[in-house]
């Protein structure tokens, strides 16, 4: 495995995806899925290898152009000789990670190994763009459920800021947040970080921005269970049920987080007694325009944040008026992407339910709001964001610029 890459067959590259993908559940599994579906048809792209996590769901779908390598498992402490050998046998071109700081796992020492991996690859001649989804410095480990108390989570911040540097080892850092480009600049001195737009999931068609028929839907999108929670959107439920809004429901989608198995459960037996309220449990992909179509407002119950939410995109995608919360530099961030909403304190159910009733109550803001999010997340698809990528893969071959 040592040594450059082979030359590319016709100019055309033979590109590496490492991802979370479906039907497996882990994080980012939906960005990766359209990562990889885009970048399969492009002509510069003899073939893509994705190096896919291997779970209990089985496995992914066919894709033409796409060989799909099961190649680490969440938590293993394989991943790191499994995934070499894995690039060492197909040897890619280059590589496209796509990572957060938990994707390999959310016990320190796997999660920590696999992010290791982009550097390592290179350092046996791989060479590597990371897609970076968030930063550890902008984390709050304890809110996001990766620490247990207040000096577990200078560790935890220590540790990230070192993964930080391992990550930036890679040939190139994308980020998808402007002020996360200068900050790893000014903050690690890094020269090889580059602003990439998250991309929209699908070249949809404009979609009917028209008031929802009753019952209205509040609906929540998520893994739940850590920094995402949703006991202060089912209080802020309640408070809107005892203001009188007897036609509306609440719809709350997703499964729980990783690390925090058996929460929705819990929340479903607490509001058992509580009118409206339905749990999807996980959205195949094919449900996902369904799911989004049918509410009136998404709302976001988090309190804390991980940097851009694909969830959001997905709102806007679909056209749909948000709640979000006042947490860190969340609404900033929003805002930069061109996103808007009604905001709410993070841990006021009373906040949430005066931020919800805004939009319920005016239809023409919902739509104002859905309006701008649809611009804001369709602005570049992904099957551009993916040429992008493979332009810079190109900037980093030897002889394929």
């Amino acid at each position: 495995m040592s040594g450059t890459p082979d030359a590319p067959r016709d100019g055309a590259l033979t590109v590496g995806v490492v991802t979370a993908f479906p039907p497996g559940r882990n994080s980012l599994n939906e960005f990766g899925y359209h990562l990889v579906r885009h970048l399969a048809p492009l002509d510069d792209v003899a073939e893509v290898v994705a190096y896919v996590d291997e779970t209990d769901a089985g496995a992914p779908e066919p894709m033409p152009g796409v060989r799909f390598v099961p190649a680490w498992r969440f938590n293993a402490l394989t991943n790191v000789l499994r995934l070499l050998l894995a690039l060492r046998r197909s040897r890619p071109d280059a590589v496209i990670w796509n990572l957060q700081f938990a994707t390999f796992g959310d016990k320190r020492i796997p999660g920590a190994l696999g992010l290791f991996l982009p550097a390592l690859a290179r350092l046996v001649g791989v060479r590597s763009l990371v897609v970076l989804h968030n930063l550890a410095d902008n984390v709050d480990m304890q809110e996001a459920g990766f620490a247990s108390s207040a000096l577990q989570a200078r560790i935890m911040r220590l540790a990230g800021r070192i993964l930080t540097r391992v990550l930036l080892r890679a040939d190139l850092v994308a980020v998808t947040i402007p002020r996360y480009v200068e900050f790893l600049r000014e903050e690690y001195g890094a020269r090889n970080v580059l602003l990439a737009p998250h991309g929209s999931f699908e070249e949809v068609q404009e979609p009917d921005f028209s008031p929802r028929p009753a019952p209205r839907q509040v609906m929540a999108f998520g893994k739940w269970g850590t920094y995402k929670r949703v006991e202060v959107l089912v209080d802020a439920y309640r408070l809107l049920q005892e203001r009188g809004y007897d036609d509306i429901a609440l719809v709350l989608a997703g499964t729980d987080s990783p690390n925090a198995a058996g929460y929705m459960d819990g929340i479903a037996a607490a509001n058992a007694d509580l009118p409206g309220l339905s749990f999807t449990g996980y959205v195949a992909e094919e449900d996902v325009p369904r799911v989004f179509g049918d509410a009136t407002v998404v709302a976001f119950p988090y309190t804390s944040t991980t940097g851009s939410s694909g969830v959001l995109h997905q709102a806007g995608e679909y056209g749909r008026a948000v709640a979000l919360p006042r947490v860190g530099d969340l609404v900033d961030i929003i805002e930069e992407e061109g996103f808007t909403g009604e905001y709410f304190e993070p841990t006021d159910p009373a906040s949430l339910a005066d931020a919800l009733a805004r939009i319920l109550d005016d239809p023409e803001h919902a739509e104002q709001i859905g309006r701008r999010n649809f611009v804001a997340a369709t602005g570049i698809p992904m099957a551009e964001v993916v040429q992008w990528h493979l332009l810079h893969l190109r900037r980093i071959l030897p002889g394929t610029r």
